[in-house]
């Protein structure tokens, strides 16, 4: 480290005692070096600086050295008294050792006892300036006043404060011994991180060991500077900052149908760096037991995952008791995801969420969220997949479950397995010269399954049998294209696709007339069936423009433009329900009266592929798709256009099977999009029958032979399905009402748009619920005007969600004169929202109507406070069962579950809570 140059020496005057010296820096004081408690010269010094002989002194016993230089400089001055031998350093001094640094406004160095004492000094106002901090390490202590010694790196420290962990240390009276260890002595623990903290645990003494742990004799608990008449004899933190094994503490309480309770205590395993391991149990007294087990593991850069798996052993009722019940439930869950720069050409995932019927209705955690209270399905998958990037083929595997919450069904399909090959050109050169060659443009594709899945009661997953209650298949699909030009315009687009499928049984039927009922034979062995289709396809795209007459609409709009995009198609299928491929049978039927029916029936009609049930078909399909819109002058740039989306699109699809001998037209199948802003699109589809109602000759009505074109009618309306909605909030009004620059309400327009995203998904659930999963929300600090005033501004939101669904309602009459039936209306109509009536508060709610009941869906409300090292909050639902949870507890971990209250509406078995 360089010195500075000194300006000034002189030799102490009457102000100083004797054998003093006094050095005033120009810049800044020279820094200088102690070893073995001697001040080493400074190379830099005045030649007439005059060195004290009881330096040298060799009669003085000599002291044991340092381990190191000590490193010290102050902006001030510096004032070394020879005789006692202290040196004193005014102005944000700093004395360095190892690793150790002082700072203070004032430090006393003695150098022959290696003590140093530090303090801070009063500026003008009598405000005490430049407290001493001590570091080391990672360590940092703010007090008062400190003594240290270098040597044996023990010291005395006046009002200290420091930070462990999460946590804050105060104490009036502290010692630290030479391995770091502080004694405290009426100290304060606090997570409170303000200047004067809203609580504070009261400690009379304490052992603190940094980075580690801290012991504490009697302490009680001071909120607000009130002293609570809440004490404990001793405590315990740890602040080990690497995670550690450890007991879990449980929670009590009470339940009306299994008795009072002991929930969530367990261990806390750290295996490694890569995965850890947690066990609970919970018990009640009234026989009632669980356990789970959960582990988070993570490599990074290769995977991560969750596994986690609860049983429930519900007892109710009182033993010999109609009521008496016992009941077991299970629950697994499995998350796993691959990192993809572990290996691009490979991917694995997993997502398993697997319950028993009645988990959730055993579960006591389940009645406050109503998510999984009211969660209906469950689906579950694990996948695995390869790419083999030269030759383009593709290898995956995937399991499936799907769960029915209501009547316990599970459809499980293990294992899903398929190869699939890219899309190739067979006849393509693989040196290109001169033009492509027409065959060259053929292009084909495989792709291959293999499944097995059953569809069964839970309970009887297990006891079913793998030949004869799983559905089993091999399927294989090869579809053949090209794309040729017709006339430069004209897209045309043969194609051609193969099918077969492969089974291991087959069902024969047959009539048993002693019993008067149908028999079933399953016979196994190897059954081959196959399909196939062609056809080919052309279309094309067409412009149209048109410049509106200037006298009429003005010169803003520019020109029209219209895009029409028509297509017409032909495909081709033999009938395969033809006796010659041996797809269908038939049986005759004589029931208990003689009269004899044929009964037509597929022996693989329950199979897992089903079968080429198609009869024979020459389809021509016509479709023709629009597309409006309009260029107008900007109003923000006096040379630039803007386009104007009129209507994004407009399709309608018909089509004629040239082979069917009754009803050839298909319904005409329609399509709207509307682009309304940019934040919200309208899209609508409908369908309408092409053929008309009649009576028959009993006077039912029938779809007739006759189309509604030949009673001079347009098709008769099927119905539609649609869904609106849109968010409101402070954004949204002062962009309708206020008169602000265009520019302020393009940036209200993509906050809104952001709004309606996060807000319209899963409308009707309590956004509370899901912020509390993402770990909470940030609260936003008050604003002030250009007044300085607070400025008044309460955050609201508002979403609505109005779902609509139209269709043809055959259990009523018919009009006879127009024949067509009325239609039903199923609607629905969900609202959520939150306001921030002030900083730190929060109130969310969401609910919905039933149309079909006249009555509240789900609702729920819940209201929140930031109460900065607390929190406070209470979730409350109202339908379609009542229950509240409150909660305020501290915001720490370390205190979380020490300083807390939390107060649940209990359980009972007819869910009135109130």
């Amino acid at each position: 480290m360089g010195h500075a140059t000194v300006e000034t020496v002189a030799v102490a005057d009457s102000l100083l005692p004797d054998s003093t010296i006094t050095v005033t820096p120009k810049d800044s004081t020279p820094q200088r070096s102690v070893t073995d408690g001697r001040l080493r010269p400074d190379t830099l010094s005045v030649p007439s600086l005059t060195t004290d002989t009881t330096a040298t002194d060799s009669t003085r016993k000599r002291k044991p050295g340092l381990d190191a230089p000590v490193e010290y400089q102050s902006q001030d001055s510096l004032v070394y008294d020879a005789e006692s031998g202290l040196a004193f350093l005014y102005g944000d001094a700093k004395v360095n050792y190892i690793d150790m640094e002082l700072d203070a406004a004032k430090i006393t160095m003695a150098l022959d006892s290696n003590m140093v004492h530090a303090e801070g000094a009063r500026d003008t106002s009598g405000t005490l300036q430049g407290q001493p901090v001590y570091k080391q390490g990672a360590d940092l202590y703010d007090s008062e006043k400190m003594s240290f010694n270098f040597k044996t790196k023990k010291g005395f420290i006046t009002n200290v404060a420091t930070t462990q962990g999460n946590g804050f240390l105060q104490s009036q009276r502290s010692k630290r011994t030479d391995d770091g260890t502080l004694y405290l002595e009426h100290a304060k623990y606090t997570t409170c991180d303000a200047e004067h903290p809203h609580f504070y645990l009261a400690l009379s003494r304490a052992k603190v060991k940094p980075g580690k742990e801290a012991f504490f004799g009697p302490a009680h608990l001071v909120v607000a500077d009130v002293p609570l008449p809440l004490a404990i004899p001793y405590g315990f933190f740890p602040f080990n900052k690497k995670y550690s094994s450890g007991f879990i503490m449980p929670t009590y309480g009470d339940e009306t149908s299994r008795g009072f309770y002991l929930r969530d205590g367990g261990y806390y395993f750290a295996l490694n760096d890569y995965m850890d391991f947690k066990a609970l149990g919970e018990i009640y007294t009234k026989g009632s037991w669980g356990l789970s087990a959960e582990t988070n593991y993570r490599k990074r850069y290769r995977y991560n995952g969750n596994f986690f798996i609860s049983f429930l052993r519900t007892v109710e009722g009182e033993k010999n008791m109609p009521d008496y019940a016992v009941s077991k439930s299970l629950k697994v869950q499995w998350t796993h995801s691959k990192d993809p720069r572990s290996n691009p050409n490979t991917t694995f995932s997993a997502r398993v969420n697997f319950a028993s019927e009645n988990y959730e209705r055993s579960n006591l955690e389940s009645m406050y969220n109503p998510i999984s209270y009211t969660q209906s399905t469950r689906a579950s998958s694990v996948s695995f997949s390869h790419t083999f990037q030269k030759i383009g083929m593709t290898i995956s595997g995937s399991g499936n479950l799907s769960q029915n919450m209501h009547d316990s069904t599970l459809a499980v399909t293990l294992p899903d397995l398929s190869i699939s090959v890219n899309r190739f050109y067979p006849f393509r050169r693989k040196r290109m010269a001169g033009k492509e060659r027409w065959y060259e443009k053929i292009s084909m594709s495989y792709t291959g399954q293999i499944s097995n899945s059953i569809t069964t009661k839970e309970d009887q997953l297990f006891k079913s049998n793998l030949i004869k209650d799983w559905r089993n298949g091999m399927q294989h699909r090869v579809p053949v294209d090209a794309t040729f030009q017709l006339f430069k315009y004209i897209n045309i687009s043969p194609n051609f696709e193969f099918r077969d499928i492969m089974y291991t049984n087959r069902v024969k039927r047959s009539w048993d007339e002693h019993t008067q009922k149908e028999v079933s034979d399953t016979t196994y062995g190897f059954y081959n069936l196959y399909d196939w289709r062609l056809g080919i396809s052309a279309n094309t795209t067409l412009y149209g423009f048109y410049k509106p007459w200037k006298k009429l609409f003005g010169d803003k709009i520019e020109a029209i433009r219209h895009v029409l995009k028509p297509n017409i198609s032909f495909s081709y299928a033999p009938d395969f329900t033809a006796e010659r491929f041996g797809y269908t049978d038939s049986y005759v039927r004589t029931d208990e009266n003689g009269e004899v029916t044929t009964v037509n029936y597929s022996p693989y009609s329950g199979a897992l592929y089903g079968y080429p049930s198609g009869t024979k078909q020459g389809m021509v399909s016509m479709s023709l798709s629009n597309n409006l819109e309009m260029k107008v002058k900007s109003d923000r740039d006096s040379t630039g256009t803007k386009k104007i989306s009129l209507i994004d699109e407009l399709s309608g699809t018909l089509s004629y099977n040239l082979a069917a001998k009754t009803h050839p037209w298909s319904n005409l199948s329609t399509r709207l999009r509307l682009k309304l802003s940019k934040s919200y699109t309208f899209s609508m589809a409908a369908v309408f029958a092409t053929y008309a109602y009649a009576f028959d000759n009993n006077g039912r009505v029938v779809t007739s032979d006759r189309t509604e074109w030949s009673y001079g009618r347009f098709g008769r309306f099927q119905g539609m399905s649609q869904n609106l909605s849109y968010t409101f909030n402070n954004q949204t009004l002062t962009k309708l009402f206020s008169r602000k620059k265009r520019k302020d309400n393009s940036d209200n327009s993509n906050t809104n748009s952001d709004n309606i995203e996060a807000d319209t998904e899963d409308a009707n659930i309590d956004p509370s619920l899901k912020a509390s999963q993402r770990g909470g929300t940030k609260t936003q600090k008050a604003k002030v005007d250009d007044d300085g005033y607070l400025a008044f501004s309460i955050p609201w939101s508002l979403t609505l969600s109005y779902g609509i669904t139209m269709a043809e309602d055959r259990s009523k009459d018919i009009n006879v004169r127009r024949m067509r039936y009325p239609y039903s209306f199923n609607q629905t109509l969900n609202f959520s929202g939150f306001i921030r009536i002030a900083e730190g508060w929060n109130i969310t709610f969401s609910s919905g109507y039933d149309f079909d009941f006249h009555r509240l869906s789900m609702t729920t409300a819940s209201v929140s406070r930031d109460l900065h090292c607390f929190e406070m909050s209470c979730s409350v639902v109202l339908r379609p069962y009542t229950s509240f949870n409150f909660s305020f507890r501290a915001r720490a971990s370390e205190l979380a579950d020490a300083l807390k209250w939390d107060k649940r509406s209990s359980y009972s078995s007819n869910i009135e809570w109130y």
